[in-house]
């Protein structure tokens, strides 16, 4: 298996409610046969209904509350870019779970779920500059 990820699919409860939050952050998507897909750098990002997205993987729907195991993170360039979004985000009806402070690893983030409960994690992580398109290089660990 190439060591790459092309889609990320979130199960949502009412696709027009959750379009409408990605696109009061700022988000432009297209909708396709019941789904809708946001280009999100070199991949993907896909919302879904919950029941239709765990048949497909051959999963019963599980409950739609309580932390699912992912976070989905959102790196960006300063301090005041993880305030800026986070405030952005409430205001779209994202609920903030962790207001944004020095972290226990030394860098600035802060967190929230969207309305259906997806977290998501914005930072501003020096030790993983982005690249001019967005993306990241993760560093040399030093055989950690």
């Amino acid at each position: 298996m190439e060591q790459r990820i092309t889609l990320v699919t979130l199960g949502v409860s009412g696709l027009a409610r959750a379009k409408a939050f990605y696109q009061a952050l700022g988000w432009r998507g297209q909708e396709v046969e019941e789904t809708v897909f946001f280009q999100a750098g070199g991949l993907a990002l896909v919302l879904w209904d919950r029941g239709a997205l765990a048949r497909e993987c051959g999963l019963e729907p599980g409950p739609s509350t309580g932390f699912g195991g992912i976070a989905l993170s959102h790196n960006v360039r300063s301090d005041a870019e993880v305030d800026a979004l986070l405030a952005a985000a409430e205001r779209a009806g994202a609920t903030i779970t962790k207001p944004a402070a020095v972290n226990a690893v030394g860098f600035y983030s802060g967190a929230f779920t969207d309305p259906d409960g997806h977290a998501w994690e914005v930072a501003h992580n020096p030790g993983f500059p982005l690249n001019e398109d967005g993306s990241i290089t993760l560093p040399d660990f030093g055989g950690h």
